[in-house]
C-alpha cells in the first residue's frame, strides 16, 4: 500500500481535527423511556373483570364463539388475516336486521351488485345474533355463509371483530373490477 504524501496528511489531521483513543470498540445502547399506558385501561379492565365474575349477566349475552370463516382457494394466508383483524377499509354495510329468509337473499344480492359497480373492495353485512327470533339462535347466519360461497365476487369472508358487531356481522372481501 502507498504511504499519502506528508501534504495530505496534514490537510487530513488539521479536517479531523483532534481526536482521542477509545478503550473499547462497544456502544451502550440508549434506554427507552417506557410506553405510555392508556390512561383508562386497568379501570376499564378492571370492571370488565368484576362484570365478568357478578351474577347478573344474560345467557343470551355470552358468545357461542360460532365464528364464520372462508377463503376462496388459492387466496393468501396474510390477506386473510388482515380481513380478520379488520385492517381493510370497510366501504359499505348492510344490516338485515328484521328481514326474512326471502327478504335477506334479495338484499344480499342486490348490495353484492351494487359493491361491484361501486368498486368496493371489502364490506360489511350485519346478520344478527339471533336474539329477536323465535328460537333465540340466528337464522341467517348460516344461510349467508352459503349465499356467499355461491357468488363469484366474493374472495373471502369471517366473522367482524367484536367492536364491528362480532359473530352477528361479517366482513365481505370483494374481488377488485
Amino acid at each position: 500500500m502507498k504511504k499519502p504524501a506528508p501534504e495530505d496528511s496534514r490537510l487530513f489531521r488539521d479536517s479531523v481535527g483532534e481526536v482521542r483513543r477509545l478503550h473499547h470498540d462497544r456502544v451502550m445502547p440508549v434506554r427507552r423511556a417506557p410506553g405510555v399506558r392508556p390512561k383508562f385501561r386497568d379501570q376499564d379492565e378492571a370492571q370488565v373483570l368484576h362484570d365478568l365474575l357478578s351474577e347478573g349477566y344474560e345467557v343470551a349475552d355470552v358468545e357461542t364463539g360460532e365464528e364464520l370463516l372462508y377463503a376462496r382457494a388459492g387466496l393468501q394466508q396474510r390477506t386473510v388475516k388482515k380481513l380478520r383483524r379488520g385492517q381493510y377499509v370497510l366501504g359499505a354495510e348492510l344490516d338485515l336486521h328484521g328481514m326474512s329468509v326471502a327478504q335477506a337473499r334479495a338484499a344480499v344480492a342486490q348490495f353484492l351488485y351494487t359493491c361491484r359497480q361501486r368498486r368496493v373492495q371489502c364490506a360489511r353485512i350485519i346478520h344478527g345474533k339471533g336474539r329477536g327470533s323465535r328460537h333465540r339462535a340466528p337464522v341467517l347466519k348460516g344461510k349467508i355463509g352459503h349465499w356467499l360461497r355461491q357468488r363469484d365476487e366474493v374472495l373471502a369472508y369471517c366473522s367482524a371483530r367484536n367492536c364491528d358487531g362480532g359473530t352477528g356481522a361479517l366482513y365481505v372481501l370483494l374481488k377488485r373490477n
